[in-house]
């Protein structure tokens, strides 16, 4: 690989990095599982299987990326989240 086509794939591996922030979510003691699961499927177009296993994870974790992607797209999504009362934050 020349030093040229280096320097773009570098480039591009930078913009992919910089752009991507992730939606986690928090575990509490407040919202159940099923509440957890379908707020995970409306908002964050999880299929049923992903967003049990999240919430399984944020159950036994205490967090869990729910949802990478660009700050201005995720931004509606996390205030949905926090809409529906779950405990989530943009890192």
């Amino acid at each position: 690989m020349g030093t040229k086509e280096k320097g773009l794939e570098d480039l591009l591996l930078e913009e992919e990095t910089v752009n991507q922030n992730e939606i986690v979510l928090f575990n509490d003691n407040v919202n159940t599982f099923d509440h957890v699961i379908e707020t995970l499927i409306d908002v964050c177009e999880h299929t049923p299987e992903q967003a049990e296993q999240c919430s399984l994870i944020v159950h036994y974790n205490g967090k869990c990326t729910v949802k990478t992607g660009e700050y201005s797209y995720l931004k509606p999504k996390c205030s949905q989240l926090l809409q529906a009362g779950l405990s989530a934050e943009i890192v």
